[in-house]
């Protein structure tokens, strides 16, 4: 095969990944107009439509999703290969992309992965936010990263966090003029400050727990966020009842910018925990990351 043909089909899968010929042409360090070239180029030769192109949109065609699941398998077993051929050196080298809430970024894999990174200058990390239960192997991610309840039993997984408490807050003012909750069937009556979650749009349901009793609150409110700190923020400005990570809330709560909400029914979970494909071997950067991540026992 022409070394050509090889562009064109890692520029395919790029615009099939990001559905986006900017954020493709970003990855691949090409311009737009060139990546727009090379797809145009290698339809003409084959003589068939792999994209199908609107102005606000990229989807593939059936003829691309073919290509796609015979062509791809085999680079990323190349790919696996070469990974394999560079840890034989003495630093690891190569991209790992890793997806993550905003949230578990922030405090957890920012700050452990910095030092990382200087340590391994061969080492880059991708991180992609979102709060979807991605399927790391058909959204090529190294590591995903969930609350470990969410967890199912057959994944490979390392734990990288404590547990993590939800707390229900809200700003003082918001409840000088709608007074505080005292139960959690209060929390119909009050402007409560939603998440919606990717995994079929659904609203977070909140929940509660207290004296072995487990509740799930579906709540309601006029402001929706797909992103924790945007709750977070909204809380703060006054505008309603948030459920948010403690550790994001308590600066605040310390500061008296918001105040605990029926605290008795705060509920825990298992912390923040990196999984991984059982069904591809561990490279020494991947190593690298759950080392540097894993949380003491």
């Amino acid at each position: 095969m022409a070394r050509e043909h090889y562009s064109e089909i890692l520029a395919l899968i790029a615009v099939a990944r990001e559905r986006s010929f900017t954020r493709a042409a970003a990855q691949l360090g090409i311009s737009q107009s060139m990546l727009s070239h090379t797809i145009r180029a290698m339809e003409s030769r084959l003589g068939v439509r792999l994209l199908t192109r609107t102005t606000r949109s990229v989807s593939v065609t059936e003829a691309g999703e073919q290509l796609l699941r015979v062509v791809t398998p085999r680079l990323e077993n190349i790919e696996a290969e070469l990974r394999f051929v560079a840890d034989m050196g003495q630093s690891p080298i190569g991209t790992l992309r890793i997806t993550a809430t905003d949230h578990a970024i922030d405090t957890l894999l920012w700050p452990r992965l910095a030092p990382v990174l200087r340590d391994f200058p061969r080492l880059k990390v991708e991180m992609h936010s979102d709060y979807a239960f991605t399927d790391i192997v058909a959204g090529r991610f190294d590591f995903g990263v969930r609350l470990g309840d969410g967890l199912s039993k057959d994944i490979s997984s390392v734990c990288i966090g404590p547990k993590l408490t939800f707390a229900m807050v809200a700003a003082p003012d918001y409840l000088k003029t709608h007074g505080l909750p005292e139960t959690p069937q209060a929390l119909a009556d009050h402007d409560c400050i939603n998440l919606r979650l990717p995994t079929n749009g659904n609203l977070y349901a909140w929940e509660l727990s207290k004296d072995q009793q487990e509740i799930a609150v579906r709540v309601e409110g006029r402001l929706v966020f797909n992103g924790i700190y945007q709750v977070l923020n909204a809380a703060l400005s006054g505008d309603g009842l948030a459920y948010v990570p403690e550790n994001l809330a308590q600066p605040h709560l310390d500061a008296g910018r918001l105040v605990p909400v029926l605290q008795d029914w705060w509920c825990s979970f298992d912390g923040y925990h990196l999984y991984y494909s059982t069904q591809r071997e561990i490279s020494r950067a991947m190593q690298v990351v759950i080392d540097a991540l894993r949380y003491p026992d």
